[in-house]
């Protein structure tokens, strides 16, 4: 669970339900046409930019995504692709059969050395999987900023809606202050919807998406390296290349100069 997306948007509810609180009843808030304009119009304009199975499919994976942790941190990965390829070198492919792992993709690997297929096999295979899922996810991300893109437009959309309802019954007094409220909700919706869910859930997309495709990259390349029968030192220290300097040590263990 990525406690950060969760975390954050609760404390954004928070604040903007206490602002609201403090002003008088939540009620006042509420707009079913600035709720129709806002939600209906930015679906409506997502479902122009992207095909209906982009949107079926990117709508739930960027929102899993956003929730969620990768089981093993890039660190994690090298120290048990090193581990792999122990047991590879001392028990054979064969010793890969029992080797079990949290991270679905190099499961995949693992099982493709431990079948014995070639070396270009895996690496086509498995860069063909590793490209997929980026570009679903990529997908998702994309999907998201679009609605964030789309909704304060529509916010405005219905503000003008409502000032010209307004200034058309400006003989009327008692339907002045019902259409001003969905002007201003309508806005007030399309800034929420834009800054609070979608614009920075597209960027988180965005930054796991560069995760995903640094780890199962490294992935990629430990099982080529363990197939090819490269020793466990050899593995980590080349896969310690795609690390961040200072996280390529244990805590504790002495850096080279």
């Amino acid at each position: 669970m990525d406690i950060m997306t969760g975390a954050g948007l609760l404390a954004g509810i928070i604040v903007i339900s206490v602002m609201m609180l403090l002003g008088g009843d939540l009620h006042m808030f509420i707009s079913e046409h600035a709720m129709i304009i806002i939600f209906g119009g930015s679906i409506a304009a997502t479902m122009i930019r992207f095909p209906l199975g982009v949107m079926l499919h990117g709508l739930p994976l960027g929102a899993k995504y956003a929730f969620t942790m990768s089981r093993l941190s890039a660190r994690d990965l090298v120290d048990e692709l090193a581990r792999i390829a122990e047991i590879a070198r001392k028990q054979g492919p064969v010793g890969l059969e029992k080797v079990e792992t949290d991270e679905p993709f190099l499961a995949k690997g693992i099982r493709y050395v431990a079948d014995g297929y070639d070396l270009e096999f895996i690496r086509d295979n498995m860069e063909r999987d590793r490209d997929n899922f980026l570009m679903h996810l990529d997908e998702g991300s994309k999907i998201y900023r679009a609605i964030g893109d789309c909704a304060p437009a529509f916010g405005m959309i219905g503000t003008l809606i409502g000032m010209v309802q307004m200034f058309a019954n400006m003989t009327d007094p008692s339907k002045l202050g019902p259409f001003m409220a969905t002007a201003l909700l309508a806005t007030l919706y399309g800034a929420l919807v834009a800054n609070l869910f979608c614009l920075p859930i597209a960027d988180k997309l965005h930054g796991k998406l560069l995760d995903e495709e640094t780890n199962r990259t490294l992935i990629i390349d430990g099982i080529l390296m363990i197939r090819d029968s490269k020793s466990p030192a050899l593995v980590r220290e080349m896969l310690l290349a795609y690390l961040p300097e200072k996280h390529r040590h244990e805590e504790g263990e002495p850096v080279p100069a």
